[in-house]
Parts: C-alpha cells; structure tokens; sequence
C-alpha cells in the first residue's frame, strides 16, 4: 500500500490576520511537501497569543506526521513562539547555549551590541534540535514533530531547505488533467458518480472563464499509475458522452 505522510502549518502572527503582511510561505510549503509526496493536510493561522498557539499546536501535532510553524521567533515582546512551543510540550524555554554562542559571535563580529532583545532570538523549549539558518543566522528548532521556523519568507525557505532532507517522504501524487468545455452545472452529476466508482483517486472540477465562455479542467490525482488511468479513462469518456449529445 502507498505510504501517506501528512503535514499541517501552523502561520502565526498578528500581521498576517490584520492584512498588513501577505503571506507568502503557504504556498512555497505545499510545492515543497507535493515534490516529496507529503499531503499538507491542513494550515491554521493564529494571532500573537499564547493559549491560541498552544491549542493549535497541541491539535496539529496529534493529528498528522509533521507540523511546521512560521512566525512569531524573532527578538521583539510579541515574539512568543518559543514560550508557547515550550508550553506545549510542557518544557521549559530556555537559552541554548549553542544557539547564544552563535548569535553572540555574529554579532561582535558585526560590532554591534548583543542586547537583551537579540539575546531573545537563542531561546527555545528544552530538548529541541537546532534548525540551521543561513541567511542570518538565528536558528530555528524541531521539537517533537514540530518544526518551528522564522516568517520571513527567504529565510523560511532556507530553514525548510535544511529541514526537507530530514523528513520521511510519502508515495507521491500522480496527476493527470482533462479538459472539459462544459461548465461545472453540466458535469456535476456524472464527475460525483466517477469519484464514488474510484474511491483510491481524488477529482478535482475547477471551473475557468474565458473569451465569454465557461469551461471546467478536470484533476484527476491518484498514487498508483493503475488507479490513476482507470479514472482518467472514465472522466474523458464522459467528457466525450457530453460533447456527442450537444452535437
């Protein structure tokens, strides 16, 4: 049978709900999780509150293999990912000392103050594991299932760079699409009996405008190349059926 790895994102930050920051990680994540055969299940956003991230967190990583969070690691007051991280998972949050050497070394290099603002950015739950950043250093961490990285999105995809060849990969999404000239009115009915008639595929209807006209493409995704065909061959001769009636 293909083994299913699933994912869940957990995007955190007042920023975010309020519209002044658009999010641009949610999307380079489900690229990167469908390239590996992860599904990403589910993706949450919450604001800068601590109770809010600990349920959220608590929920999402019962429930699938892998949770990411993206905000919420930086060296201000409302950066409070790692406390509630740590919270979590019932832990103390705490300076690593790998984590303070690093940041403490970058910045004397820079000769610029290690405040105790920048020193926030080395603190994280016990136990954690560092995710390497190389675009400024400060690292992220794996606790659990959980990876928590930074919300900036070069540096998320950077972090995640590093986090993706850690991760156990899933039998991937095969995926074949059919075009429909028809509108989803049209189609509705006999698509919902070709789903039910192949319950290993998903279908997918995605109804396009275009030149004045309505027409629908057609996804059809499976894991095995076997499934994937037999329901492929089933939605193009609807498609066929429909356009000899209209003739």
């Amino acid at each position: 049978m293909p083994e299913i790895v699933t994912a869940a994102m957990l995007v955190i930050g007042d920023e975010i709900l309020s519209g002044r920051t658009k999010d641009k990680n949610i999307g380079h994540l489900a690229d990167i999780m469908t390239a590996i055969g992860i599904d990403l299940k589910e993706v949450r956003i919450v604001p800068d509150e601590e109770d809010e991230i600990v349920a959220a967190v608590n929920a999402l990583r019962t429930r699938y293999t892998y949770v990411f969070t993206t905000g919420g690691i930086g060296p201000t007051h409302d950066d409070i990912t790692a406390d509630a991280i740590a919270k979590a998972f019932g832990v103390p949050c705490e300076y690593d000392a790998k984590a303070y050497a690093m940041l403490e070394a970058s910045y004397a290099a820079r000769g610029i103050e290690y405040t105790e603002a920048r020193k926030r950015m080395a603190r994280m739950p016990r136990g954690a594991d560092h995710i390497d950043n190389p675009v400024s250093i400060a690292p992220g961490f794996r606790i659990g299932n959980v990876h928590v990285m930074a919300g900036v999105p070069a540096i998320f995809q950077a972090m995640l760079d590093n986090v993706v060849p850690t991760l156990k990969a899933g039998t991937r999404m095969l995926s074949a699409t059919v075009h429909c000239p028809f509108g989803e009115g049209l189609v509705g009915g006999p698509l919902g009996d070709i789903q039910k008639a192949h319950p290993d595929t998903i279908i997918g209807s995605y109804p396009k405008y275009g030149d004045g006209k309505f027409w629908t493409e057609l996804v059809v995704r499976a894991r095995s190349q076997e499934a994937l065909d037999a329901a492929h061959a089933d939605v193009e001769a609807m498609v066929a059926g429909l356009a000899s009636a209209a003739t």
